[in-house]
């Protein structure tokens, strides 16, 4: 018992309790979450962190989680091994091996808290937008997706490039579209000042095909602050999909919140592809929701959407038509509903579709606007 007490790293082992008392702080407290951690703390950590990941062009996430699995079958073999030939102290060496994985469960759990897990407890993101969340009626929500297919519809016609089959296709290589990206997310911060600071360019992701089975578009690392992207989804997802993943890199967490940012910068980048891929994004959020509530109202603009906007939705489609359903998919698709339910999104993966109510607040303050 003594050499275990004297074991170093026990320590760590108080990071633990000190996780959880942050988050309970940032619970009670969102002016702690987010005057004291997300603007000041989290802001300079995670621009440190970004500039020394945003120095190498692939994900180091993307490494790491592909060679983490064969660094811990090695130290699980090593410790298995030495289990076998120590029979004096195998009692005193499981132990060990037990005390060493909560270590290294602690620091986990208190890298992840300071990396951006007490974002969850923040402000909404209508703090800054001044856009009051309240109940629409279906005739709203109809006049908002009308507008949002004539958007579309104007902005499909002006897009630069198309494959051979008629379906959008991005003029720029990977590369060009992250620092578009950058400059699209910097642009916004001259109005709304929150996103101010440095960012890392979005990552392509190398085993992109792999993220569909899983049925994943993009995903945050905290850990090494990248905002990581599948590149092998249909073109005209993938500007949309960087900022969105963008935004979590900048603190706001919550997925609803981070499609409507998401939106908020494609709009008013100045760029037609950025323009045209944010705005299919809420159109198809919004005539989503109109068809729950209304399926005449929503064929009836359905019927209006523009020949390129239909071949780009019924790609999209077809590509995901082929990872519905698969084992990889329905166990992502649970981690991620539990992911989301234990850091304070109540809806799971609903709340993806939640960016509506954002949509609908800006569309009603646009037509207060326009009276």
């Amino acid at each position: 018992m003594r050499r275990l007490l004297k074991l170093k790293r026990n320590y760590l082992l108080f990071l633990f309790p000190l996780s959880f008392l942050l988050i309970f702080i940032a619970r009670k407290s969102s002016v702690f979450a987010e005057n004291i951690y997300a603007l000041r703390i989290y802001k300079w950590l995670s621009q440190f962190v970004s500039l020394i990941t945003g120095l190498v062009p692939i994900s180091l996430a993307e490494l790491l989680i592909i060679f983490l699995p064969i660094i811990l079958i090695i130290l699980l073999t090593r410790f298995i091994i030495r289990l076998i030939k120590d029979k004096d102290n195998r009692g005193i060496n499981a132990a060990k091996g037990l005390i060493n994985i909560l270590c290294a469960l602690s620091v986990v759990v208190f890298a992840f808290t300071l990396l951006g897990g007490l974002n969850y407890y923040r402000y909404n993101f209508s703090y800054y937008s001044n856009l009051e969340v309240d109940k629409y009626s279906v005739e709203e929500l109809y006049g908002l997706t009308k507008t949002l297919a004539e958007q579309a519809n104007d902005l499909r016609s002006k897009v630069p490039v198309v494959d051979d089959n008629g379906v959008f296709k991005l003029s720029m290589n990977n590369f060009e579209l992250a620092k578009e990206a950058n400059r699209a997310m910097k642009s916004l911060s001259e109005e709304y000042p929150v996103f101010r600071g440095r960012y890392a360019p979005p990552k392509p992701v190398l085993l992109s095909s792999l993220m569909s089975y899983a049925e994943i578009t993009g995903i945050f690392i905290p850990f090494t602050m990248e905002a990581n992207v599948n590149v092998d989804i249909e073109d005209f997802s993938i500007p949309y999909t960087m900022l969105h993943e963008m935004a979590h890199q900048r603190g706001f967490m919550r997925e609803d919140e981070a499609n409507f940012i998401a939106y908020l910068v494609g709009i008013k980048s100045g760029n037609v592809e950025f323009m045209y891929s944010s705005t299919m994004l809420a159109l198809i959020s919004s005539g989503n929701a109109l068809y729950k509530q209304n399926s005449d109202m929503y064929f009836e603009i359905r019927s209006s959407y523009s020949e390129g906007v239909v071949k780009d939705i019924r790609a999209q489609i077809e590509y995901w038509t082929k990872y519905e359903d698969t084992v990889v998919s329905t166990v992502s698709n649970r981690i991620n509903d539990t992911y989301l339910k234990a850091n304070a999104q109540a809806d799971g993966v609903k709340s993806y579709g939640r960016m509506v109510d954002l949509l609908l607040a800006m569309y009603r303050a646009e037509l207060i606007k326009e009276e």
